[in-house]
């Protein structure tokens, strides 16, 4: 899908390998994050928890988190996708989306983080993900706003998510809006 213009049109598959098309969450401000559940950064899952807990709260139907496991960083996410979906929950209560495990570069690697990377790429231009829990943010509009390496910590990107969220409400693109509309 390179001729993709927005995030929104990607279908990647979920926990079960069936499509999970992401026009399900057209209009909300998206941060995607490459996991992997025996990683130093492992533990980002519970920052990305609180994180998540905090922004529903504060802007309920215009915000998600995904979770893309990936197994090509040291093995670190060598588990089955039900797996590691049981290890976030049981070991982090993770309640935001898990997708299923994918390649983040190669030759094989999953049409959205090809597109992901194009968008916005790395340090120097490159145009491959360094390490697990790199992070993506994409704006209610479907184009990615920003990229953070792995050391960044989650709680440190509530300001960027909610700056994409103030955006998106002033032009009249969250999801919330257009339910709203779509209502009255």
């Amino acid at each position: 899908m390179a001729s993709a213009t927005s995030f929104f049109e990607f279908e990647p598959a979920d926990k079960k390998g069936n499509p999970y098309p992401l026009t399900s969450l057209e209009g909300k401000v998206v941060l995607v994050v490459n996991t992997a559940s025996k990683c130093g950064f492992t533990p980002q899952f519970e920052g990305l928890e609180k994180l998540w807990q905090n922004l529903k709260a504060k802007y309920p139907g215009d915000v998600a988190i995904i979770g893309f496991p990936c197994n090509q960083f040291g093995s670190q996410d060598p588990g089955s996708n039900d797996e590691i979906q049981s290890f976030c929950q049981v070991n982090y209560g993770v309640t935001f989306t898990i997708l299923g495990k994918l390649d983040v570069n190669g030759e094989n690697a999953a049409p959205i983080f090809t597109w992901l990377k194009e968008k916005q790429p790395g340090m120097l231009g490159l145009k491959r993900v360094k390490w697990n829990f790199e992070k993506f943010l994409v704006g209610a509009d479907g184009q990615v706003t920003g990229r953070w390496s792995s050391i960044t910590k989650p709680e440190t990107l509530e300001a960027p998510i909610v700056e994409q969220i103030e955006k998106a409400r002033k032009a009249g693109t969250l999801a919330s809006q257009k339910k709203g509309a779509e209502e009255a």
